[in-house]
């Protein structure tokens, strides 16, 4: 048999190692997006209420704070704007996810096994684990941006109906031709530099944190590979990436909400830092933890479904765990 048979006789996650595990990680966020997309949608709602530089502008209309805490504000939009609006934006925040957890799995695990050389029953340095993860969300989520701006301001378009404001979009298809309408294709991109510190500094605690924890307890506890050790590894994971976070989460979804003029600039802010900067002194510091507690109870089951069923589909078609 020749060598190009050979190769073909393979299983696909050997013939395509990467495009698979790609694959393997799409599949297992999309579930994982769908089953808590309306704590996203929660937190959304909770990180751009109450803006100082909206008020300065006199753009605000409604009650200045419209929300007060998690479960009522999944329950008044389920009550004001219906219980199907609470996946308001899923469908790009599936897209995203495609690509940004598609991306970063691969790239971390080929930074962690080919560039930054772990051994294999070896424990790896905490600070290279740190370096793979922040590498790979940023990675991850400079691609998966436009598709992020996309949901964070289809999340909001229930709001906008409630105040009395025209709709900006009719769907998926059209909030992109817009966007590229109006801003270009650098308006695709708006927001990415906050959004990519966010990504790494999350993944920092998602994928640092799940895979430090996961292997250290395989090395010094009498837990075996399975879903139990699984379970422990997310529920660490998910704290940790929902800490580090979620300032940085409150700066990205205010810079990809705010108006824009023709050119693509924010009327609002001019950076991220200038986000930062005018949320502390407006509000106070604490308000760069809004929504926290939805981050948090979104990014625990989140983290969980997603490494179980990426563990799961990865032992299922012959990969090795990760």
């Amino acid at each position: 048999m020749s060598p190009a048979e050979d190769e073909r006789s393979l299983p696909l996650p050997e013939r395509w190692p990467r495009a698979s595990k790609f694959a393997l990680s799409a599949c297992a966020a999309a579930v994982a997006e769908l089953v808590t997309f309306p704590l996203d949608l929660t937190k959304t709602r909770l990180q751009v209420q109450g803006e100082a530089a909206v008020r300065r502008d006199g753009a605000a209309a409604g009650p200045a704070v419209p929300y007060r805490g998690m479960l009522r504000t999944a329950a008044a939009i389920a009550q004001e704007e219906g219980v199907r609006n609470l996946w308001q934006g899923a469908t790009p925040a599936v897209y995203r996810h495609i690509v940004y957890t598609g991306v970063r799995m691969v790239t971390y695990e080929h930074l962690r096994d080919s560039v930054l050389g772990r051994a294999e029953g070896e424990s790896f340095p905490l600070w290279k684990a740190v370096v793979g993860g922040m590498s790979a969300g940023a990675i991850g989520q400079f691609f998966a941006s436009p598709t992020d701006l996309v949901k964070v301001q289809m999340q909001m378009e229930g709001k906008r109906k409630l105040e009395g404001k025209p709709l900006r979009f009719r769907g998926v298809h059209h909030a992109f031709l817009k966007i590229l309408s109006e801003g270009g294709v650098r308006g695709l991109w708006a927001g990415w530099v906050p959004n990519v510190q966010r990504a790494a500094l999350v993944n920092m605690g998602d994928l640092t944190t799940y895979d430090s924890v996961k292997h250290f307890l395989l090395l010094n506890t009498t837990l075996v590979d399975n879903s139990v050790t699984h379970s422990v590894s997310s529920a660490c994971s998910g704290l940790v990436a929902a800490v580090l976070g979620t300032p940085a989460d409150v700066v990205k979804t205010r810079i990809m909400n705010q108006p824009r003029d023709k050119q693509g600039r924010g009327l609002l802010y001019k950076s991220s830092m200038d986000c930062l900067i005018q949320t502390v002194r407006g509000e106070g510091f604490m308000s760069l933890y809004k929504g926290f507690i939805p981050t948090w109870m979104r990014m625990a089951p989140w983290s969980l479904v997603f490494w179980l069923a990426y563990e799961q589909i990865r032992r299922l078609c012959g990969v090795t765990s990760f």
